[in-house]
């Protein structure tokens, strides 16, 4: 008798192991599937589409007033000379026309752009700061001058007002509607 209970009990063990193995073999590459690779692919129209069809309302005029000149200019610039782009409270940009940017780090969804003596000459707006995210570029009078899709580090595509292709860049390259390199940059990985 204490033997038939024994063979029961390790019949219905191994039933167990195997309805589990079962499941494991079955379940888990089901659910491996599901995990999302958080990689998002546009097309010149859908990034164009995204951008035109999402366009926000521009900053308030006391906002941009607030950063008409830099106040910190002279720290900016001397900053830049040096080769430092990072500083304690912002990151800072030099342009090869001597044209400089600032980002604060805690306002990343507004860039701040001005001229060599430190005058405000346009803004962006960010709808995000993770891949991808949008961003508008205005003047000082407000009005739009351009708009991205930043895909990631690598890729963004910039469009006119009007949502024409100004460049594609991927890397250190700026393509056309016609994937013809138009442009150049240095592109740091």
């Amino acid at each position: 008798m204490l033997t038939n209970f024994k063979s029961i009990i390790i019949i219905l063990y191994m039933r167990f192991l195997l309805i589990l193995f079962t499941l494991a073999t079955v379940i888990l590459p089901v659910q491996a599937g599901m995990l999302l690779t958080g990689e998002v692919e546009y097309t010149t129209d859908s990034a164009r589409y995204e951008l035109i069809n999402s366009i926000p309302q521009k900053s308030d005029e006391k906002f941009v007033s607030i950063y008409l000149k830099d106040e910190n200019y002279k720290e900016n610039i001397s900053a830049l000379l040096k080769g430092s782009v990072e500083l304690k409270d912002r990151t800072l940009a030099m342009f090869s026309d001597n044209s400089y940017a600032v980002m604060y780090h805690n306002d990343k969804l507004h860039v701040f752009y001005y001229a060599p003596n430190g005058s405000l000459t346009h803004y962006e707006l960010k709808d995000g700061i993770e891949y991808p995210y949008k961003s508008y570029k205005y003047d000082i009078n407000g009005n739009l001058v351009n708009m991205g899709l930043r895909v990631s580090k690598a890729e963004t595509y910039i469009f006119s007002p009007n949502g024409k292709l100004i460049a594609h860049w991927i890397k250190e390259n700026g393509y056309d509607e016609n994937g013809n390199v138009i442009m150049t940059r240095k592109y740091l990985d």
